[in-house]
């Protein structure tokens, strides 16, 4: 599992008013950002047609990941802070630890999908503290041991809402900018306005949820699969099922084949690439799309919910680049070229 610096819970416990906790679910919001570009680095090197049982199990994470993202805004604006996205220190470094002080040399790229990615990279990064002990074959996943000077991530967002019961309504008197819900992006089960103590723990359980489970079984609180379990479909390559009245890696099929996966470059810079080649006019579109895509995002949690709209848009372009980037070769290289997440204001 990936832990942080006890310093970040520190902090929540040590908060005596709402203004205290803003730094800290500021730090939420790029952490919850921070994972959406490596699995999309994965999910676009997937050729369209190909590996369909990964890539939905891919794309179905990058969107509560992106769910997750704006419910921590929505909380922020809710204790009266305000969100910071369109900023070049918002997206991090491309390979490189994730924020909040994340532990050890634990260091996270952008690759092309492989079940090894998926195993040592983004299974760790939604490991639950006490994983169930699912059958894969004759394999169990098994719980790893807790870093005694570290904190998991359950751990953060649980002092998060003992810390709003403990400061109550006051918390939530003085909201900054409107709550963003909209139902064709997410069901109001999901994205509902934070405006109580009661809110706000639904809303962080529905983040825990759907990455972790729950301490009992795999699936969320909607019955969907949590990302940990979701992930391990892929490295398993089968489908979690209900076997009796415990569950097993023993479903359908989920097929890796790798060729129906693009060569991308891993962690490929705009600048590694000519100047005046296709590869690097098309990383350029990239960056400007999604630095776009922030931009929109910032105006939309910050007093601007239309923004929306053009936010959705800007994900369509995305894709669409995506999809030329990646089956654009680099000159001089066997390789194709590969999104670079680079912030170009």
């Amino acid at each position: 599992m990936i832990t942080i610096e006890r310093s970040r819970i520190a902090a929540v416990h040590s908060a005596t008013r709402a203004e205290d906790l803003w730094p800290v679910v500021q730090s939420a919001i790029e952490l919850e950002h921070s994972t959406i570009p490596p699995y999309l680095a994965a999910l676009f090197s997937i050729k369209q047609g190909f590996n369909q049982g990964a890539a939905e199990i891919l794309g179905s994470i990058v969107g509560q990941e992106m769910l997750h993202m704006a419910i921590a805004c929505n909380l922020l604006n809710a204790i009266g802070g305000s969100p910071a996205i369109d900023d070049p220190d918002f997206i991090p470094a491309y390979p490189g630890r994730l924020p909040m002080g994340v532990h050890g040399s634990f260091s996270v790229g952008l690759e092309k999908l492989s079940r090894r990615l998926v195993h040592d990279v983004f299974m760790t990064i939604e490991e639950p503290e006490r994983p169930l002990p699912i059958p894969v074959g004759p394999a169990l996943l098994t719980a790893a041991a807790v870093v005694p000077s570290f904190g998991t991530i359950g751990e953060f967002y649980a002092a998060i809402k003992t810390k709003l019961a403990e400061l109550g309504p006051d918390a939530f008197a003085h909201p900054r900018h409107p709550q963003v819900t909209d139902p064709r992006w997410y069901p109001a089960s999901q994205l509902f306005p934070v405006d109580s103590v009661d809110s706000a723990s639904r809303a962080i359980d529905v983040i825990v949820d759907q990455g972790e489970g729950t301490t009992t079984s795999p699936f969320d609180g909607s019955g969907e699969v949590a990302h940990y379990y979701r992930f391990a479909q892929i490295v398993y390559a089968r489908r979690l099922v209900p076997v009796g009245d415990r569950w097993a890696y023993a479903g359908a099929p989920v097929g890796v084949d790798p060729a129906g996966i693009w060569d991308i470059c891993p962690d490929l810079k705009g600048t590694d690439l000519p100047t005046a080649s296709h590869a690097r006019v098309l990383v350029d579109m990239f960056n400007h799309a999604y630095s776009s895509l922030l931009g929109c995002l910032h105006r939309t949690f910050n007093g601007e919910p239309e923004q929306l709209e053009m936010a959705l848009s800007v994900m369509v372009e995305i894709q669409l680049v995506a999809q030329k980037l990646v089956s654009t070769p680099i000159p001089g290289t066997a390789r194709f070229a590969a999104p670079t997440f680079e912030y170009t204001g």
